[in-house]
């Protein structure tokens, strides 16, 4: 007689909630953590639970809020079909990816969330790749609101926060601009080119050097953006917030550290005194990078004087 693994036991448990109707639609289910602790099992187990209802589409990552009860096929069917324009259909897939990730977008999945066919999305929006093109696009329509800041320095800091805010609230977008060497054709995206070098004109910075530093500002701000996304994918995929994935490292971080192999980074384990926090490290970067660049203007200055 063959014994149900517990992970499978585990999931028909939360199946049966969800079916009963016990966990509605967008209520959260039980986290990795909670699963360890009501079942007694591993981690490991936990996630391989969470992970089949994902595979049966019982359930969806939402980040920041956790995994939650996906809306059944019946429920989107009885739900009235919105207008099918580009707009509509941008807006409907950023939605989409915010939520589960670029890896979810496809042009059927869209085609699903409006109740038509696939071939009547290609009417308004010709590939996958014009789709994430007008979503970014999309994104870049909004820039900063109120006066521009008095001085370069201000001016920048306040562009570079604005462009890390959009990749914190649409994690797939660091990846889908991420090409510094074959940028989109993106005039919204252009506007914001626009805007930081209109901080640096006057400063006495050559062309070259003013567009060097556009896009190592962008560059930083896209590799910082890229553990956002990671960190979404790895929620997703494993079911663990970043602190539930901590706790599960900790025996093996205490073994390491019992090796005394690392005597500078071991005084750091253990110790509440440093939590690793995306946003403070943009904002550490972007100081130390702006550092650079304002050396260069005094340089720049200087040889002018």
């Amino acid at each position: 007689m063959t014994t149900e693994p517990p992970y499978l036991r585990i999931a028909g448990e939360i199946r049966r909630r969800i079916e009963s109707g016990e966990l509605a639609p967008g209520d959260p289910v039980p986290s990795t953590r909670g699963i360890t602790q009501e079942w007694g099992v591993a981690m490991a187990t936990a996630t391989k639970a969470l992970g089949a209802l994902n595979q049966e589409g019982l359930v969806r990552a939402v980040p920041g809020v956790g995994t939650v009860v996906a809306e059944s096929g019946r429920e989107r069917a009885t739900t009235p079909a919105r207008q099918l324009s580009r707009e509509h259909i941008v807006r409907t897939a950023i939605e989409l990816v915010d939520a589960e990730g670029l890896a979810a977008l496809s042009m059927r999945r869209i085609a699903t969330e409006f109740g038509t066919s696939t071939m009547a999305l290609y009417r308004h929006v010709p590939s996958k790749g014009e789709l994430v093109r007008l979503m970014a696009e999309a994104v870049f329509g909004s820039g900063p609101t109120g006066p521009r800041p008095a001085g370069w320095r201000p001016h920048l800091e306040r562009e570079a926060r604005w462009l890390w805010k959009q990749y914190a609230r649409h994690p797939w977008l660091a990846r889908s601009m991420a090409g510094l060497t074959r940028p989109m054709a993106s005039p919204n995206a252009m506007l914001y080119t626009e805007r930081v070098l209109a901080a640096l004109a006057g400063l006495g910075l050559t062309p070259e050097q003013m567009l060097h530093v556009h896009l190592t500002i962008l560059g930083y701000a896209q590799g910082i953006a890229m553990a956002v996304e990671l960190e979404s994918q790895a929620r997703q995929d494993s079911g663990m917030t970043a602190e539930e994935w901590m706790t599960s490292m900790e025996s093996r971080m205490d073994a390491i550290q019992a090796t005394a192999a690392y005597p500078v980074l071991s005084t750091f384990f253990g110790t509440d005194d440093f939590e690793l926090e995306l946003g403070t490290l943009f904002e550490f970067g972007l100081a130390r990078v702006l550092d650079g660049v304002e050396g260069m203007v005094e340089g720049a200055r200087g040889a002018s004087d």
